[in-house]
């Protein structure tokens, strides 16, 4: 028998009231549940022990939620050091351990904490039921690697035995993570190779993106291959993968048939392919994948990386009314508040020129990153608005403070194009030094091109001199380029020299900024030299190199070099046909610039706006007017007529085609007329002989606010030397240095001495050349004895020779004015000397032409031209005219026939004048009351110019003669230029 014990029962009783509260609470309507069953007290000692540990197992089940959130927390803070304590000090009593371990070993990769992380991997290295835990040994992989320990990821790796394919995943996803782009092929090989693992989906894109980053284009199809054989190919994320893939490699058209091929596309692989066509410069083609997107039937909604993909087509193409299309769409998703969407869009206006519209963007979007400072800076300085885009660099810096960037600097830069923004250039460079990116390569080399830009080489040497630790080929070319791009091609040369000394090869770009140096020096045997050095090389295939090239030759005259490389070119893109309408152009081949636009329209390529430039102004030297007119209507229907270069050539050619009413008429529809529109018009009015409307319009352009530059001046005083206005024009070259501090030129020099001369005061054109700032040119000393022809005088007109020949010895046009001088004063001896002495250098007097172009064709005429079809029906026609208009008044005048002969043989030759003949054939081939329009090479005769008035008025019609100077316009008997010429 047991004794009870007064302790014994009071622990009866204790445990007893536990049972039974136990028992109450865990049976269920038993009748019997509420009477005590009585146990012995070795029975009760034991069962007390054993409840004791069952309540101890209890609270700790019922503490582990709050551990584990405890040391999420923990761990989402940073805290490691003490969620590691907490796994420590409560490693059992965690309601999953795993789970425990596997968040502090990502916690640790996330914040990078490698200390904390090998202290964990300790912990589940010693731990018995651990240590062979693939899952948490993943993890553990993971986590050196994010920490960039790569040795010891490995090391983990290796060292488990029980390796599956998460495993293998983890560090091949590791080595592309952080681009270890050989160690993810490498791996992978060993994967295939030595396991039976078979790769997945999530295996294939990690080794696809790092052939794609390795440009390793062969080994991505033998990964294309094996996802095809092993069936993966059907996985959107391999197929995503692949498009990504080729488009890196630039196989563009295997990208695309990739993506036609997958069974199945997220909205991922739209916006890969569409990111593939952008990068690629296939605009177009992006943004037609974005209308096939929205009308698809798989019904995915374009996202934030598809808008900031196909935002930029919009600005790529210069196309705002495609950017507002987006915006609209952009609005209708929800997604212009989007951060990343509203700075493409703030990026897209600005880039194409609506700065209005990204301001208002810009002002409403709260959340400004650096992003968007530096989209609205970049707007600005691509305008060339120096004073806003350092009044946003310094709000973004004192108002809003956000830090500045590389990109900041880079978009700064630009404005900085002339000396005027030196200071603020220095300024900028100090701010670089202080925050340490002058360091930055890229940032240096805009240094180094923008104080060239501001004309201080000095400074250009010493960024790249003394601030450059090591120099680049690309630090070498921006040295080059900034020197060759700035108007310092020599020295663009010299240090080429250093930079080969130094040790380092050119580049394409070396080359390109060379052949442009050499362009601007017309060193044509140097620009050889480099195109030989470029086929040696292989490098004639870059479009950049072949541009250069085809400029190098046009600057050197060598057009027809030019043009046999052009036709050699497999790739013609826009700039290669722009640089070669225009060197056409402007090497005086107005013909050979008009065929070849058409045959850039032929071959399909669209005209820009410079294309149109180029060959409006082939039309206004053919003064092709009918062709002009054609181009047009091209400009107005291809909306190219907004372009303010595309407005001025067509007042250009308007004006050169002698039509100033059509000039007029357009100048008028411009809303914002800047001084190049101002100076087209008052030149057209000019030449066309209307001096007194070129000054009317003159007054006007400085009421309107617009300031006159140099070439304002040209245009003014050119229209006073037409139209004797001598008073004015010396006004006028007053004016341009007191009023407007305008330091004249040699260009306005020449109109004023060519106005004296032209009136008669040859002693003071002569005065002037003697007191001239510069050294006076051919043209000077041709026009002054121009007009000592005109006026007999001998004296000043062998003066004015004798510095002509010096400077032209072998132009034929000076030994002409010189013969016509003598030939005027009857010195028929002199003459025949100097005709001579032309015959004995070989060079010959240009004969006069004349054309006129009659429905679409252009008919040349030369003087004494017998194999001229139909010349006897004009011959005949002419004569018919002369007795007309020799019963109001017409008298030969033979005084312009300087050759010593008879009178009736210099009649005879003035019959046959060129610009005769092209208005009598005109006359026979033209409907009546029509206007004709007759172009000549040389300066129109007195005779021809008191024939053709009368003709004018016999005839009823409006003749319009161009001569090398200016304008006629003959209507009823009068000519425009009041017969002062």
């Amino acid at each position: 028998m047991f004794t009870l014990t007064p302790s014994s029962l009071s622990s009866y009783h204790h445990d007893n009231l536990s049972i039974y509260h136990r028992t109450t609470l865990t049976r269920n309507n038993n009748p019997f549940s509420s009477i005590p069953i009585l146990k012995s007290s070795l029975y009760l000692s034991l069962h007390t022990k054993s409840e004791s540990r069952t309540h101890t197992q209890a609270q700790a089940q019922a503490q582990g939620p709050y551990l584990q959130q405890r040391l999420h927390k923990l761990c989402s803070s940073g805290k490691l050091d003490e969620a590691l304590k907490l796994l420590q000090s409560q490693f059992h009593n965690f309601f999953s351990t795993s789970e425990a371990i596997r968040t502090l070993l990502q916690a640790c990769g996330v914040h990078k904490d490698i200390e904390v992380g090998r202290r964990v991997h300790a912990i589940l290295s010693d731990s018995v039921q651990f240590h062979n835990d693939v899952v948490l040994n993943t993890r553990v992989v993971t986590m050196y690697s994010m920490c960039g320990s790569f040795s010891e990821s490995r090391k983990v790796f290796d060292g488990f035995q029980n390796k599956n394919l998460f495993l293998w995943n983890a560090l091949l996803s590791s080595y592309t993570r952080k681009g270890l782009f050989h160690n993810t092929v490498s791996l992978f090989i060993e994967l295939i190779s030595s396991t039976d693992f078979a790769p997945d989906n999530f295996t294939l894109p990690c080794v696809i993106k790092a052939s794609a980053m390795l440009l390793d284009v062969e080994f991505g199809e033998g990964v294309h291959g094996f996802a095809l054989k092993v069936g993966l190919f059907i996985d959107t994320f391999v197929g995503n993968a692949l498009v990504a893939m080729y488009g890196k490699c630039g196989f563009v058209e295997s990208a695309f048939k990739v993506f036609e091929c997958m069974p199945e596309r997220n909205l991922v692989s739209w916006n890969s392919i569409m990111y593939v066509f952008l990068e690629k410069g296939l605009f177009e083609e992006s943004y037609d994948l974005l209308h096939r997107l929205l009308n698809s039937e798989e019904g995915l909604v374009p996202d934030v990386a598809t808008m900031v993909t196909v935002i930029p087509v919009s600005a790529a193409l210069g196309k705002v009314e495609m950017g507002m299309q987006l915006h609209g769409l952009a609005l209708k998703l929800g997604l212009n508040e989007e951060l990343k969407v509203n700075n493409s869009l703030i990026d897209m206006y600005s880039k194409c020129g609506y700065l209005c519209k990204a301001q208002v963007l810009f002002d409403g979007n709260v959340n400004k990153n650096v992003v968007s400072w530096n989209s609205m800076i970049g707007g600005h300085s691509k305008e060339g608005n120096c004073f806003r885009t350092f009044e946003l660099l310094r709000k973004m810096q004192r108002e809003e403070k956000v830090m500045v960037d590389e990109v900041t600097l880079l978009n700064v830069l630009p404005a900085c194009l002339d000396e005027s923004q030196l200071l603020s250039l220095k300024e900028l460079h100090g701010y670089a030094i202080r925050h340490g990116f002058q360091n930055d390569e890229l940032v240096a080399n805009a240094f180094v091109a923008a104080y060239a830009k501001c004309g201080s080489l000095n400074y250009t040497e010493c960024v790249f001199f003394h601030g450059m630790k090591t120099k680049t080929v690309s630090s070498w070319n921006a040295l080059i380029g900034a020197y060759a791009q700035n108007g310092f091609p020599q020295k663009a040369l010299d240090i080429y020299f250093l930079m080969t000394d130094s040790g380092l090869d050119p580049d394409f770009f070396t080359i390109g900024c060379l052949l442009l140096a050499c362009a601007r020096l017309k060193f044509l045997r140097y620009g050889k030299e480099l195109h030989g050095f470029m086929l040696r090389r292989g490098l004639e295939s870059d479009e950049f190199i072949g541009i250069s090239l085809l400029s190098l030759y046009i600057h050197c005259t060598k057009t027809l070099l030019a043009k046999l490389y052009f036709e050699k070119m497999l790739k013609k893109s826009v700039v290669c046909w722009n640089t070669m309408i225009t060197g056409f152009s402007r090497n005086e081949l107005p013909s050979e610039s008009l065929d070849m636009f058409r045959q850039m329209v032929s071959s399909g390529t669209q005209p820009h706006e410079i294309a149109i430039t180029a060959v409006l102004g082939a039309c206004s030297q053919m003064s092709a007017l009918r062709l002009g007119k054609e181009v047009h209507c091209y400009a107005l229907k291809a909306h190219l007529t907004e372009d303010k270069f595309v407005t001025c050539s067509l007042v250009d050619m308007y004006a050169k085609c002698g039509c100033m009413e059509q000039s007029q008429n357009i100048f008028d529809r411009v809303n914002v007329k800047y001084e190049a529109s101002w100076n087209v018009i008052i030149a057209g009015y000019g030449i066309n002989g209307h001096g007194l409307k070129a000054i009317e319009m003159f007054e006007l352009m400085q009421r309107s606010g617009c300031r006159p530059d140099s070439f304002t001046f040209i245009g003014v005083l050119t229209a006073c030397n037409h139209a004797g206005l001598v008073t004015e024009g010396l006004k006028y070259l007053g004016q341009m240095q007191s009023l407007y501090k305008i330091k004249p030129k040699i260009e306005h020099y020449s109109c004023v001495v060519d106005m004296l001369g032209r009136a008669g005061h040859l002693n003071e054109a002569l005065k002037l050349l003697n007191e001239l700032p510069y050294e006076p040119d051919s043209r000077i000393w041709s026009s002054l004895l121009s007009s000592c022809r005109n006026y007999g005088d001998l004296d000043v007109g062998e003066e004015a020779s004798k510095k002509l020949l010096e400077l032209g010895p072998n132009e034929a046009e000076n030994y002409v004015l010189l013969s016509n001088l003598y030939a005027g004063l009857g010195k028929w001896d002199d003459m025949r000397k100097v005709r001579q002495r032309m015959k004995d250098i070989g060079i010959q007097k240009d004969a006069g032409c004349s054309w006129i172009e009659i429905g679409g064709k252009v008919y040349r005429f030369l003087v004494g031209d017998g194999s001229v079809l139909e010349l006897k029906q004009i011959q005949k026609t002419w004569s018919k005219l002369e007795k007309k208009i020799s019963k109001i008044g017409y008298k030969p005048d033979t005084s312009c026939v300087l050759h010593d002969l008879k009178e009736e043989e210099k009649i005879n030759i003035l019959q046959n004048h060129s610009e005769k003949l092209a208005i009598s054939f005109a006359l026979l081939n033209t409907a009546k009351g029509s206007t004709l329009r007759v172009y000549k090479n040389l300066r129109i005769c007195v005779d021809c110019h008191n024939a053709i008035k009368l003709v004018s008025k016999v005839v009823e019609r409006e003749i319009i003669v161009r001569d090398n100077k200016h304008f006629h316009h003959f209507k009823d008997g009068f000519c425009s230029c009041g017969d002062y010429w």
